[in-house]
């Protein structure tokens, strides 16, 4: 007998998985991915050294002296942009993917962050170059702003620039309302700590309202103190799973290259998965966790106080470096090497029963912690990015002020109504990180196709930032480095006068 909810269970996994998230969207991001690490001969392979050096030389200069308009020091900017992108997708999403398509779907994730990571560092340098300032002199970018500017203003596409900034903002602002971050942690720590599932929501509900009070610079101080913190806490208690597992490691890699290519049979509590699912599961949610191509994080790197685009964008190429290849391999392999993919289980609870094999009931515990510390600078992230839109969408509106923070108090009640849902109806884990895929897929596919029309500008760019940082070639002195170089002199010197 077929119940209704199975029937609502096939009919999204055939709208995300076949449709939103079918081959024309993979073969898109991979296109446009791997376009761009031919014209710059892969730069994020070759240069990977002089991305890990200019990176940790701006988290080290973080402070607000530092030239460069904007809101946030680049650390700040970079804890913020991490905390969004490090936080229950790592945890709760790939363990759902695992779940879906099998260990395999790790390996398509894997080749997601290689040309993710070029992705991530063109969006990046597009948004703080495209980027404008208000009225106080607070700079704020991203790819409705470059959609804009680079699209209409310097290549006056109107149409394509109406259709596209649509689809992104359309697409993006469904994450207001399907948002996982809620579920996934009220969800680890009440199985946890044998809690309400509910009762936890409300309190993450709460401690949510508290992160967002102080709005987007206060999310900056609060990112730097417990972002770093949270990453080298998982890394440790993974990295120390693995080390008694030491012996199964090469088997667990074999199995996720196998199974990338043959699919994986069936084998324990797991049903078995097919190849194209595992592609499509390994690449959408690797796209959640390190966020690129989406444009989300992009619009915190724009407010990010800098002297080039380009040392941002290397900012956001070491970002997805650190979650897919790091936390996201850790949390992969964990469940892999401690057999807990085969259980049935899905999301969080997959990720704190693979802990809770490796390090016993303790351990569980602990991670349910960074659980929860994940979730709340994923949500806070998140909540700063769709600010980014609305004060796109606003402008200098005498409405601004009254709507930003009607939006700041109505921010954390969809994800604690998404609770009460799917804890009523008996919503499985996976069904939620599929709600997840559907808020991704359309903002992705307006944003690649803008960054592949803008990559002239990229490359531009980086060469300007290799003449100006490596000393390779003569400065071109009528070459702009800011898109709004003259405006952005303007508005600062009034502000100084004021």
């Amino acid at each position: 007998m077929i119940y209704k909810g199975e029937i609502i269970v096939s009919w999204v996994e055939f709208i995300v998985q076949d449709v939103l998230w079918g081959m024309p969207l993979i073969i898109t991001i991979l296109t446009v991915g791997v376009f761009l690490s031919l014209k710059t001969r892969f730069f994020q392979i070759h240069r990977l050294p002089l991305i890990f050096r200019k990176s940790i030389q701006d988290i080290k200069r973080s402070n607000n002296k530092q030239e460069g308009g904007g809101v946030l020091s680049p650390f700040e900017a970079v804890s913020l942009s991490i905390g969004a992108t490090v936080g229950v997708g790592n945890i709760g999403g790939v363990a759902a993917a695992i779940a879906l398509g099998g260990p395999g779907a790790v390996f398509w994730m894997w080749i997601a962050g290689l040309v993710g990571k070029l992705i991530k560092m063109t969006e990046v340098s597009l948004a703080v170059h495209y980027r404008s300032r208000d009225k106080n002199g607070e700079a704020y970018g991203g790819p409705t702003y470059y959609i804009r500017k680079g699209l209409y203003e310097e290549r006056n596409h109107k149409v394509l620039y109406k259709i596209l900034n649509f689809i992104f903002i359309f697409g993006f602002g469904t994450g207001f309302v399907l948002t996982v971050q809620n579920y996934t942690v009220s969800e680890a720590v009440a199985t946890t700590f044998s809690m309400n599932h509910v009762l936890v929501s409300l309190i993450y509900t709460v401690l949510l309202y508290i992160m967002i009070s102080g709005g987007l610079s206060g999310l900056g101080k609060i990112a730097v103190k417990v972002v770093p913190f949270m990453i080298v806490f998982y890394i440790l208690g993974g990295l120390y799973i693995l080390a008694i597992n030491i012996n199964v490691l090469p088997d667990a890699f074999a199995l996720i290259v196998n199974s990338a290519f043959n699919g994986t049979s069936a084998a324990g509590g797991f049903a078995g998965a097919a190849v194209a699912v595992a592609i499509k599961t390994g690449m959408s949610r690797a796209v959640f966790t390190n966020e690129a191509g989406w444009g989300s994080s992009a619009m915190i790197h724009a407010t990010a106080k800098t002297d080039h685009p380009i040392r941002q964008g290397m900012l956001g190429a070491f970002e997805v470096f650190v979650d897919t290849f790091v936390i996201c391999s850790i949390t992969s392999l964990v469940i892999i090497v401690t057999g807990a993919w085969t259980t049935g289980l899905d999301g969080a609870e997959l990720t704190l029963a693979a802990f809770e094999t490796g390090v016993g009931t303790t351990g569980r515990m602990i991670i349910a912690i960074g659980v929860l510390l994940f979730g709340l600078t994923t949500s806070s992230g998140i909540y700063a990015q769709i600010e980014v839109i609305l004060r796109y969408l606003l402008g200098e509106s005498q409405w601004k002020k009254r709507i930003l923070t009607v939006y700041k108090w109505t921010y954390p009640i969809p994800g604690f109504i998404l609770v009460i849902i799917a804890v009523s109806i008996g919503m499985p884990g996976t069904m939620v990180w599929l709600f997840a895929d559907m808020t991704t897929a359309l903002p992705i596919f307006a944003n690649v196709i803008a960054i592949l029309i803008l990559s002239p500008k990229f490359f531009a760019l980086l060469k300007d930032f290799k003449v100006r940082h490596l000393h390779k070639g003569e400065v071109d002195p009528d070459f702009k480095v800011f898109y709004d170089d003259e405006e952005n002199r303007k508005v600062t010197e009034e502000k100084k006068e004021a």
